[in-house]
């Protein structure tokens, strides 16, 4: 099992419509997975969750404008996580956040598309 390190979730507002970013502190930079459900409803059914660029660890605290302009981001929910296990298509994952609690898996599906669901207790 992984150190407790930071996570946090973003409300992303942007040209292309509301979409939520997923962010977990890894070494230097924050990995990151564009979801399509806020907070409040990851406990109760799992996400598309779309692999994209990694992110600076600045974003664990920002809020502000984004995109030259075309998008502005806020935090929806921050807070710890723990790594549990890993493989190349599974993730499992302990997290503690202000909204979000609990285990969670994030499991490969093709190229950038993956899953984040609850793990039932």
């Amino acid at each position: 099992m992984e150190t407790v390190k930071k996570f946090v979730i973003q409300k992303h507002s942007a040209a292309n419509g509301l979409h939520w970013d997923l962010m977990f502190e890894a070494g230097t930079v924050l990995e990151t997975y564009r979801l399509e459900m806020p907070p409040e409803k990851l406990s109760e059914q799992a996400s598309p969750a779309v692999k994209i660029f990694d992110h600076p660890l600045k974003f664990l605290t920002y809020e502000g404008s984004v995109n030259q302009g075309k998008g502005r981001v806020e935090i929806a929910d921050t807070g710890t996580y723990q790594l549990l296990g890993r493989s190349e298509t599974h993730k499992e994952t302990q997290i503690n956040g202000k909204i979000l609690k609990g285990r969670f898996t994030l499991t490969h599906i093709k190229e950038n598309q993956w899953e984040f669901t609850p793990v039932s207790s």
